[in-house]
This record gives C-alpha cells, sequence and structure tokens, in this order.
C-alpha cells in the first residue's frame, strides 16, 4: 500500500512516501480503506521528536482517520496507539469507531475528532464555562479556534472576543460568531482585548504557550480561567506564580485530549452530539486544503508556516 513514512526526526522534509504491507487488524480492531486522514499540529511534534510521551522509529504518522471497514461502515476514528493514517489501509480499535452520518463530509468529521474534542472540552471541563462567561479565543481561525468560537456560543457565551493574525481571518472569526476580532500580534495585544472585552474576560483558550500564556493571563478579569493546550509557538513554558494568580484569583488550567479520551463520558457522547449538530447544519467545522498523500510534506509546511484556515486533510 502507499503511505508515509518517517524513518528520522526532523521537519516536514522527513515525510517521505512509502511501499508498506498493508496492516493486519487484531481481535479488538478493525480494518479501514482510509479516504482522508486529518494533519494536526501534534502530527509536526510528532514528526520532530519533540511529541509529548515519545514515538519510536519508523512509523506511519497520522492519528484521525475516516474510511469504510470491510463491512461497509462509513466510520471516524482516533488511533492514538497505532498511529498509521497517512496510508491507504490502518487500524482503528472497534470501541472508538464512530458513525458519520451521510450529510457530514470526511473532512467535517475529520474536524471534530481532535479539535472538536478540545474545543469542547477546553469549554466544558477545562474552563468550567457558565452561561453569560465572555471567552478570548485565540488561533481563531485554526482548527480547534474556529469550532470553539461557535460551541462557545452554542453553550451560551455572553461575549466571544477571537484573535487572529489577519484581517482575512478575523472577518472569518466574525462570520463564524464572535463578537469581536482582534490583531493576535503581542505588541497591544492585551489593551486590545481588554477594549474588546469591557476591561478583561472570564475564559481564555490559549494553544500557544510561551509569551502568549502570559499576555492572555494579563487579559483575564477577576476570578478568570486561562486553559492552555499547545505550545504551537514552540517557546519555553512560562514560570507560573500562585501569589501572583492570588491577586486576582486567577486560575490556570492544561488540558491535553489523550488521556482525557479514557475518561468516562469524554468522547463518544461530545463526538456524536457534534456530527449532529453539523448534519443539521448547527455547526459548521472549517475544512482547508486537500492534500493527496504524496503531499503530506507540504500539508506540514503550510500548517508550520500558519498558511492553513480550519481542516488540512490528506488524502490516499
Amino acid at each position: 500500500m502507499r503511505a508515509i513514512q518517517v524513518t528520522e526526526f526532523g521537519g516536514p522534509e522527513v515525510l517521505v512516501p512509502a511501499e508498506l504491507d498493508p496492516p493486519v487488524a487484531g481481535r479488538d480492531q478493525l480494518l479501514v480503506e482510509v479516504s482522508a486522514a486529518g494533519v494536526n499540529f501534534a502530527d509536526t511534534h510528532r514528526t520532530d521528536g519533540s511529541y509529548r510521551g515519545g514515538v519510536t522509529l519508523p512509523f506511519v504518522p497520522g492519528v484521525e482517520i475516516v474510511g469504510r471497514t470491510t463491512t461497509g461502515r462509513r466510520i471516524l476514528a482516533p488511533i492514538l496507539t497505532t498511529g498509521g493514517g497517512y496510508a491507504e489501509y490502518a487500524v482503528a480499535p472497534k470501541d472508538r469507531a464512530v458513525d458519520v452520518p451521510d450529510e457530514v463530509t470526511d473532512g467535517q468529521a475529520l474536524a471534530l475528532l481532535i479539535q472538536g474534542l478540545t474545543a469542547w472540552h477546553v469549554l466544558r471541563k477545562s474552563a468550567r464555562m457558565d452561561c453569560g462567561d465572555s471567552v478570548l479565543v485565540n488561533a481563531a481561525a485554526g482548527g480547534v479556534g474556529s469550532l470553539a468560537i461557535q460551541l462557545a456560543k452554542h453553550f451560551g457565551a455572553g461575549r466571544v472576543v477571537a484573535a487572529a493574525s489577519t484581517p482575512a481571518k478575523r472577518e472569518l472569526a466574525l462570520e463564524l460568531g464572535a463578537d469581536v476580532a482582534v490583531d493576535n500580534d503581542l505588541d497591544g495585544y492585551v489593551e486590545r482585548v481588554r477594549r474588546a472585552s469591557d476591561g478583561g474576560v472570564d475564559i481564555v483558550l490559549d494553544p500557544t504557550g510561551g509569551a502568549a500564556t502570559q499576555a492572555g493571563l494579563d487579559c483575564l478579569a477577576d476570578f478568570g480561567r486561562l486553559v492552555n493546550y499547545g505550545n504551537a509557538g514552540r517557546e519555553g513554558r512560562p514560570p507560573i506564580d500562585p501569589s501572583a494568580l492570588a491577586q486576582r484569583n486567577l486560575s490556570v488550567a492544561g488540558f491535553w485530549l489523550v488521556p482525557a479520551m479514557n475518561l468516562p463520558g469524554m468522547y463518544e457522547y461530545p463526538l456524536t452530539a457534534m456530527l449532529d449538530l453539523t448534519a443539521r447544519k448547527q455547526l459548521r467545522p472549517l475544512v482547508g486544503a486537500e492534500y493527496p498523500l504524496e503531499e503530506a510534506r507540504r500539508s506540514h509546511e503550510d500548517l508550520l508556516a500558519r498558511r492553513s484556515t480550519g481542516k488540512l486533510i490528506l488524502k490516499p
């Protein structure tokens, strides 16, 4: 079968097309003919060797797939343990396979798996969002951010402030339901957010880390909550001083989807709910560029260069 194999850690250049034997499904697995595989920021960390938990060489990247089983079911599934999504065939755990409604495209389904679940849980579980809370969504035109805007509104947010890097991305955030959009350049960022939110927001969603985390803390109102769920900026983790947080009763949380998915109620219910909302056109997952499998390298280059909007997918 055609696949992308990584034999050494590095940048997008290590994503090399290869011919490999198809995987064999175990007793608790399904063999899936992949119709589309999702591309994630975490994939870039796996290929450069910086992924939390580590990766063993050689490997086929890709941890989310849509495709058909041998019985014809059209399923969406995470393959976090085995990987292997950048290929014509992959194996998926039976207990994680979720049927995809006909009204939902491959790209939309993939946008809901990792990005959608992340957006749902950072709002509901980590930030403990209440009806009426104001929310700052950073990277608002990205996979998580674009869904977080819509879900925050669906959950009853009082005001959603979107931060993005270009006028086009900020306009998209407004189309998705944000009340106001601001430039995410750190120079003057805190002042722009505070003006847009009447002095500060209740919740900050932070996928970047580094200096952006500290800036996010400065955007919070009293008793505000910041949730970090990534290190897209590839900076060092900023030190957090609990006594400084106590001055305004602030809270900081971290979120990682991988362990959360194993907890009761954290996987099938929210994913099925979002698929249903999408099928009924009440949720709009953004699908960005589609790449042939052999152009996996270009997909990572575009992702890292912030040239993408919405979900990037590979088509075997």
